[in-house]
């Protein structure tokens, strides 16, 4: 319903060190075209694709989706009850529009790519540990989830491991609703049986980790934040 996952885009100001960041972290810069008239990079460790805007986003992280023939998918997408924030449509531009979650959290719709796909390898990852998903806070769990079972994601149910949380996957990409009082801000999650062992690997190079929110042990899951301030959030799990 509203495409394929392309990528979480971040505001990055300093593009270059948010990059180098990325990349002392195992990540693979990817080769970009020039959809943005803007400096614009992106790291992937094969699963997910990171995006470094220089300019300012309507909202940061934000989603975005590929979805082509966009102009077609908008009006069903309003039938439904979703509403368009702002739309950009025509044959002499880039075509997009954003749509925003019951909670807020923005989701952009792009005709088109703005990266060549990743040449990692199946199962590759970085220091971090497997990409689980996206952890989204919401004060209404139920709204949430009626949204994203309507653009086309499947619940897979409630789920108390690394804190509870609903789940909905699609094909692209996986989102974990966190109630608000456990997660301030939207994070990227990753696991791993082993993550103490990788946050202490971590910590020896230097990196400041913070400790996890909703009560996670700090020996088991911690949080490192980018520096644009994305959260990447790391835990422990099967």
């Amino acid at each position: 319903m509203i495409g394929r996952f392309l990528e979480v885009s971040v505001h990055a100001p300093d593009t270059l060190t948010s990059l180098e960041f990325y990349e002392a972290l195992g990540f693979s810069q990817a080769a970009t075209g020039g959809a943005w008239p803007y400096p614009y990079a992106v790291v992937t460790d094969g699963r997910l694709g990171i995006g470094l805007h220089q300019h300012e986003l309507p909202q940061s992280p934000l989603l975005s989706f590929v979805l082509p023939e966009l102009h077609r998918h908008l009006a069903p997408l309003e039938r439904l009850g979703i509403e368009i924030l702002n739309r950009r449509l025509g044959g002499d531009v880039f075509n997009e529009a954003t749509i925003a979650t019951p909670g807020g959290q923005l989701l952009r719709l792009l005709e088109a790519r703005t990266f060549s796909p990743s040449q990692r390898k199946p199962g590759e990852t970085s220091r971090l540990g497997w990409f689980e998903g996206f952890a989204l806070p919401v004060a209404d769990l139920m709204a949430a989830e009626q949204f994203w079972e309507k653009v086309g994601f499947v619940p897979t149910g409630e789920n108390p491991e690394p804190m509870p949380h609903a789940g909905l996957i699609s094909d692209s990409l996986n989102i974990a609703l966190v109630a608000a009082g456990l997660l301030k801000r939207p994070a990227l999650l990753f696991t791993d049986a082993d993550m103490s062992a990788r946050i202490r690997a971590l910590a020896d190079k230097g990196a400041e980790l913070a400790h996890p929110p909703g009560g996670l042990d700090p020996a088991l899951h911690a949080v490192l934040v980018a520096p644009e301030g994305t959260q990447l959030l790391l835990t422990t799990a099967e």
